[in-house]
């Protein structure tokens, strides 16, 4: 029996059996191929949201699909009772190419975060004690939807009506040094940051920031995290972004572009910090399974190379040459900024809460692209992407701002 055919679904069937925490557009996609994707009426779009930073490699890669189906005949699934030769290569691979020492597996960048979380507290209270616990982050930051990585991340709307929520928790604004050392403290376990904020708005650290947050955690023996879900894995022009800081944490999360689609989680750590992860302190049933870890091993083979590395910084600059050429005809963008392939362009006053209405706008133009809270445009597409679809994606992505600077001149 052919389900496709006698399970036929449409979008109203979403707001019939599913939870409505979310709200996906009309658009239902069904084949992807590189940065090309068509949905189910036959229509193309070219790609520049990437399934949110996550299919840096396109879709339908044919490399990742072999390896998919090779390890599919072979074993999918085993459990932490035992060990797998994937999940060893590619911890392997993992720590040869970063500062880790150590691995743990996951199934996603919450799940990853959440395991940071409760690393560094553990690590403070086999230490140094139950009092120093606090941890600190950023205003603007974001970290996952688990009650624990919701309270770390710096977005309240992400807590309200879930309280009471973990506590222990300080926020400061990003790139304040000032304000971060009034935070600071004997009580601190460690100090969670993303090298560049995603979700908040696309915003990079700044380098002499970043030097000193480290100097205030090793001040204080606190442990510095770093939240690498988004900007990890080839995104911005390094295997990892902290690479372009000049610091090294002592934990980091990486998920998203790690499976390409395929859901898996990473928490890298020095071995001094990961010893406090004992036996039995902390566990995923599906972490590190042969099937994830497999395809994640091929991901970072193909992404951890100098062809890719240095096309994402060829790419970055075509995409900021159209972006700016489109902002020289229509002055919608305040800024335009990022790292690497996670870009952000910042709509102007008068647009403010509207950088919604031109992706609605673009994906009728036939182009997919994403927002960064309600004021930011954000890019996220393979890395790569073909120059051929930059330019057909930016020449949709005209079309649409035009229409949006119509729609908002005559209302």
């Amino acid at each position: 029996m052919d389900r496709k055919v006698t399970q036929q679904v449409t979008r109203a069937t979403f707001d019939e059996v599913m939870v409505p925490n979310y709200a996906p557009s009309a658009i239902i996609p069904v084949r992807g191929k590189g940065s090309r994707v068509w949905d189910k009426e036959g229509k193309e779009y070219v790609d520049f949201a990437g399934g949110i930073a996550v299919t840096a490699l396109g879709h339908s890669h044919p490399t990742l699909v072999d390896v998919m189906c090779e390890q599919a005949g072979q074993l999918w699934h085993l459990a932490n009772v035992m060990t797998n030769e994937p999940a060893l290569r590619l911890a392997k691979k993992l720590t040869e190419k970063t500062f880790a020492d150590r691995v743990f597996f996951a199934n996603s960048g919450a799940e990853a975060n959440e395991a940071a979380f409760k690393l560094v507290r553990r690590y403070a209270f086999d230490h140094y004690g139950p009092e120093k616990h606090e941890i600190i982050s950023f205003n603007k930051s974001f970290h996952g939807r688990t009650l624990f990585t919701v309270s770390v991340g710096g977005q309240a709307k992400y807590k309200e009506g879930f309280e009471p929520t973990p506590g222990g928790i300080k926020h400061c604004d990003y790139n304040d040094i000032e304000q971060l050392k009034t935070l600071v403290s004997d009580k601190t376990c460690a100090i969670v940051m993303e090298p560049i904020q995603g979700e908040g708005g696309i915003i990079p650290a700044d380098l002499e920031f970043a030097k000193q947050v480290r100097e205030l955690c090793d001040q204080y023996n606190a442990l510095l995290v770093y939240d690498e879900v988004q900007s990890g894995v080839g995104r911005t022009g390094t295997l990892y972004a902290y690479e372009q800081l000049g610091v090294t944490p002592d934990v980091l999360t990486t998920a998203k572009a790690l499976g390409n689609g395929f859901p898996v989680g990473a928490m890298l750590a020095t071995e001094q910090a990961a010893k406090s992860l004992a036996f039995g302190t902390h566990g995923s049933t599906y972490g590190g399974n042969p099937m994830a870890c497999s395809i994640a091993e091929a991901v970072i083979d193909i992404v951890d190379t100098p062809e890719v590395l240095s096309g994402v910084s060829m790419r970055h600059d075509l995409f900021v040459a159209g972006l700016k050429a489109i902002n020289e005809k229509y002055h919608v963008f305040k800024d335009i900024r990022g790292m690497g392939l996670l870009l952000g362009a910042e709509v102007i006053d008068s647009l403010a809460g509207k950088a919604g209405e031109i992706v609605k706008a673009a994906a009728e133009e036939g182009l997919f692209v994403l927002v960064a809270g309600p004021n930011v445009l954000r890019m996220a597409p393979s890395l790569i992407i073909t120059e051929q679809d930059i330019a057909d994606g930016l020449a949709r992505l005209d079309k649409a701002v035009a229409t949006v600077v119509a729609n908002n001149q005559a209302a």
